[in-house]
């Protein structure tokens, strides 16, 4: 099958393409800047930007099936436009190329709870996908857990630099993170499953915790003291100030992704599973192995017992 990769240098992206080389796929990875992509053996590169609709419709010839991985959210504010614009040009240049199937990657949590900007974004453009002439697939997550990852970048740095945590009400917002590892053999799986055509899925890990205990878990394994502080006051701008201060997550990352920690992010409907068989992964787990593929980070505190 010949597969578009759209988001191929993003951290979801760039862990996607090798396994679906792996699995006998015929990979296009469209960039924005070829020149600047290390492609894995056998890609095809095509450059193009969504935002640009004349520059796509080369990646899209003669591609059966293509994964939309795609979000504006670091390029700043309004990212909220560029993701409909995006996703407008990106369906149309997919109807052109008689594109049979698109996998999409959103986010978790329910519209009537007042969705942040971010994820009432990927909801959006969940939507705008659905309007398309092909079987789309969606797959929902929380918080992804990987080397590279934003969201778990700011957890870690945030346990490395602040012993002592003062942080608002959504420390005990439950969410169900997933690791990487575990998104990639969903988003790889599907293409092989019909019955995963036109539906929805949500997808998390084995462990549904609270942004506290995911904060706490964290600073063990890396050997840090963390004491959490929650107080009623702080706004999501504040919070992203702070964040900015000590991590290396710009504030226009971390306000979008701070103010979506108001949500719920647990998956309600396991129906995925009878239809992609993967062994999930425990957040412990995950969190040493985003450690250990981190040239950043320290290495995981040992397993007690382990030789």
């Amino acid at each position: 099958m010949r597969v578009l990769v759209t988001g191929a240098t993003g951290f979801v992206g760039g862990h996607l393409v090798p396994p679906l080389r792996d699995a006998g796929h015929d990979v296009v990875a469209l960039v924005r800047d070829p020149d600047r992509y290390d492609a894995p053996d056998g890609v095809t590169v095509v450059g193009g930007d969504l935002l640009d609709p004349e520059t796509l419709s080369p990646a899209f010839e003669g591609v059966d099936a293509a994964y939309y991985l795609v979000h504006s959210m670091q390029s700043g504010g309004d990212f909220e436009d560029r993701d409909r614009r995006a996703a407008r040009n990106f369906v149309d240049a997919a109807d052109d190329a008689g594109v049979d199937r698109v996998v999409y990657l959103g986010g978790l949590g329910e519209e009537r709870d007042r969705l942040s900007e971010h994820l009432r974004s990927r909801r959006e453009v969940e939507h705008l996908l659905e309007e398309g002439e092909f079987e789309l697939t969606t797959l929902r997550a929380a918080i992804i857990v990987g080397a590279g990852s934003a969201s778990f970048r700011m957890v870690y740095q945030l346990v490395k630099q602040l012993p002592v945590m003062v942080t608002p009400k959504w420390v005990s917002t439950p969410c169900q993170p997933i690791a990487i590892d575990d998104v990639v053999a969903y988003l790889v799986g599907v293409l092989d499953v019909p019955e995963t055509a036109d539906r929805t899925f949500e997808i998390g890990g084995p462990d549904v915790l609270s942004y506290r205990e995911m904060l706490e878990t964290t600073a063990r394994l890396t050997g840090q003291r963390l004491r959490v502080l929650p107080v009623p006051v702080l706004s999501p701008e504040l919070s992203a100030y702070w964040v900015g201060l000590v991590t290396s997550v710009p504030k226009g990352v971390a306000r979008p992704l701070i103010a979506g920690l108001r949500n719920p992010v647990v998956a309600t409907d396991d129906s995925i599973m009878d239809l992609v068989d993967v062994e999930l992964t425990p957040f412990e787990v995950a969190v040493r192995r985003a450690l250990a593929n981190d040239d950043d980070a320290p290495e995981p505190v040992p397993v007690e017992g382990a030789k």
